[in-house]
């Protein structure tokens, strides 16, 4: 098949996708979570105070027009204006996904080729002292809480040493690389377990094939087999990974953005629940369905480019 026009049909899946998201998106918002201006008014509002509110946010409209706003916003990113500032959304996000980007990319590059590199290094010596040391400070890395290694980075390296900012951020380059280098290490520290682990068991599952055992049969050099093989063999895997990681990492830094005060996706996204500001959640709920179907797309497109064996249909 034409690679435009795979491309062409999987967006059109897309319209259904972003429908149904809509619709429950308007039921979790309108229908379960009941009348939001008593959240937001508090206990002692008068109910004319909460009849006010509600016609001042369009909520005393019939719900199929509400459903209708919500299915229009996700066509036209027009998300209209947050309930706690007042300000536009769409601007906010723009903004705020310029800063996680910011972050999130520097981390996402080295957490990819150092995880991809230890997990290499690991299935070389497969079973031996250096894989299992490898494995099992993975595995530790994965057990501590992401909240530990926040706290302890403020306190001894921020704090104690000075090494780092605290907390704040500074925009433009490169004003704002101070403040991202503390959070972007404890990024790497937060995904590099998993994902040494994933990928090892990638490559070690490609080790016992017959194209493996083939090559070493004919005099290859180990390294050789590992490299010129088995990880060419592994790239559907671990594309696959690595960009399914990208819009996960963008959504899902709520506790680093906020306890480094860093107004990317994950901060706005936690100030939107502190203060029920239900537009910018469900702005921030469509986007994120958006980015999953762009990157499986993306994702789709590359295996044919690693693997001509492929083939989109």
């Amino acid at each position: 098949m034409n690679l435009y026009n795979y491309i062409f049909r999987r967006l059109l899946y897309v319209i259904p996708i972003v429908m149904g998201v809509s619709l429950l998106i308007f039921v979790i918002f309108n229908v379960v979570a009941g009348d939001p201006t008593a959240i937001l008014l508090g206990k002692h509002a008068s109910l004319k105070q909460m009849a006010e509110l509600r016609h001042e946010l369009g909520l005393d409209r019939s719900w199929l027009m509400q459903y209708l706003d919500i299915l229009k916003s996700a066509f036209t990113f027009n998300f209209g204006r947050s309930w706690s500032t007042k300000q536009l959304i769409a601007p906010m996000i723009g903004t705020a996904a310029g800063v996680s980007f910011t972050l999130v990319i520097p981390a996402f590059i080295v957490t990819s080729i150092l995880s991809i590199s230890i997990a290499l290094i690991a299935a070389f010596y497969r079973g031996r002292l250096v894989d299992r040391s490898l494995v099992v400070v993975s595995v530790i890395m994965m057990s501590i809480s992401g909240l530990t290694y926040i706290l302890l980075g403020q306190w001894l390296f921020a704090y104690k040493l000075g090494w780092f900012e605290i907390a704040g951020y500074e925009y433009g380059f490169p004003h704002f690389i101070p403040y991202i280098v503390l959070p972007g290490i404890i990024l790497v520290i937060l995904s590099i377990g998993y994902e040494v682990r994933f990928y090892r068991t990638v490559i070690l599952d490609e080790m016992y094939q017959d194209y493996v055992r083939t090559a070493r049969a004919k005099g290859l050099p180990e390294w050789m087999v590992l490299f010129k093989h088995i990880l060419k063999n592994a790239m559907v895997s671990i594309i696959t990974n690595l960009i399914i990681q990208l819009p996960a990492l963008l959504l899902g830094t709520l506790l680093v953005e906020s306890f480094f005060g860093i107004p990317g996706l994950g901060g706005i996204t936690m100030h939107a629940i502190n203060n029920s500001d239900f537009p910018i959640i469900k702005a921030m709920t469509i986007i994120s369905t958006v980015f999953y179907i762009i990157f499986n797309l993306i994702t789709d497109v590359l295996y044919t480019l690693v693997d001509p064996r492929i083939r989109l249909s």
